[in-house]
């Protein structure tokens, strides 16, 4: 082994050791969450490698992180609670217990409430999202759902949520976050998957975007008018390619550019990443991916990077938007799904 192969190896584990507020200042970081692991990595967007590691949370899904930076939120599947985690040291330093079972996770704009999808029926309720107040760190609610909770989001207003039921008939309730109650719903017919939102210029929410049982597509709901206006499936496969599986899930994972222009949509059928213009719903473009399956994506706030989970690779795939392809590849946990984008403030950062 030479002396200058050593010094590469040393350099490099310096990098990831050192402590994160060092690295972040005013900087994005993307948490993914692994399912089938014990941590959660974060990844830095600019070199596109692991700088940290929040270990200890078994079976981690929902991923979330405060607007200052200083907390992340995960959904802990194996213990039932909700782990909340000091960004500066990496540590879990509340564990909040959950009326049961939790999938996604959503925060406030103003970071006072997460609001967690409980994937179970709680008492006589069919279903409920737990409301955590960040303040006390303490569950102060459960909001009543149509259904057992699987995919949850807060709009970009903050002035409600939309709680996907698992399955049945594919509710999705739509909750006010100002008395914590439920607002209206809307049937689909099959189970939500992942949802995503588009605003208007008022920041009202314009269109809701939503993934469907086995239906490799997405139908479209007009968020106002309160029902649903199409169904796009996603494209055939390309040429030469062969489907990754079949039944649930076809369609898994889907996003909405910061300027409102892209959205982009996962298709674990067809291992690609398609990108539509927004508010028209074009086909504008496709990355075919390397990893085998697509579960979840986000983006860089810039909207040029999208990170798409592969729970079979272990690995987070980077596509680049513009030209729609992948550029990199970052191994992380034991089947990787859900992952968020984390902007860290400079005001927080330290030297």
């Amino acid at each position: 082994m030479t002396t200058l192969y050593v010094q590469r190896c040393l350099t490099a584990l310096a990098i990831v050791l050192l402590p994160l507020p060092l690295m972040a200042q005013g900087q994005v970081r993307i948490l993914q969450s692994n399912a089938a692991g014990d941590r959660v990595h974060i990844i830095d967007p600019v070199t596109n490698t692991v700088v940290g590691e929040i270990p200890g949370i078994e079976a981690a899904h929902g991923v979330t992180a405060s607007p200052d930076g200083s907390r992340i939120y995960v959904s802990n599947e194996a213990d039932d609670t909700l782990d909340v985690a000091d960004t500066k040291t990496r540590t879990v330093i509340k564990k909040i217990p959950l009326s049961g079972h939790p999938n996604n996770i959503s925060i406030t704009p103003d970071g006072r409430k997460v609001y967690v999808g409980i994937r179970q029926a709680v008492g006589n309720n069919p279903g409920v999202a737990d409301v955590i107040d960040t303040a006390t760190l303490t569950k102060v609610k459960s909001v009543r759902t149509e259904g057992p909770v699987h995919n949850l989001y807060v709009t970009p207003d903050g002035k409600n949520v939309v709680a996907g039921e698992a399955g049945g008939e594919g509710h999705v309730s739509v909750l006010d976050t100002q008395t914590d109650a439920p607002s209206w719903n809307i049937k689909l017919g099959e189970g939500i998957r992942p949802m995503a939102m588009s605003k208007n210029p008022d920041g009202s929410t314009h269109l809701l975007f939503v993934q469907i049982g086995d239906y490799n597509g997405f139908v479209v709901v007009d968020f106002q008018a309160r029902k649903e206006v199409t169904r796009i499936t996603l494209p055939h496969l390309a040429s030469g390619r062969i489907p990754l599986i079949a039944g649930s899930s076809e369609s898994h994972g889907m996003a909405v550019t910061a300027d409102q222009k892209i959205l982009v949509v996962n298709s674990r059928l067809n291992n690609a990443l398609y990108s539509y213009s927004l508010p028209d719903l074009k086909l504008v473009g496709r990355a075919d991916l390397s990893g085998r399956g697509a579960a979840w994506v986000t983006l860089t706030p810039d909207g040029k990077r999208a990170y798409v989970a592969d729970p079979v690779g272990n690995q987070t795939l980077v596509v680049d938007i513009p030209t729609m392809k992948e550029v990199a590849k970052i191994k992380v946990g034991q089947v990787p799904k859900r992952n968020y984008t984390m902007v860290i403030p400079s005001r927080t950062s330290t030297n």
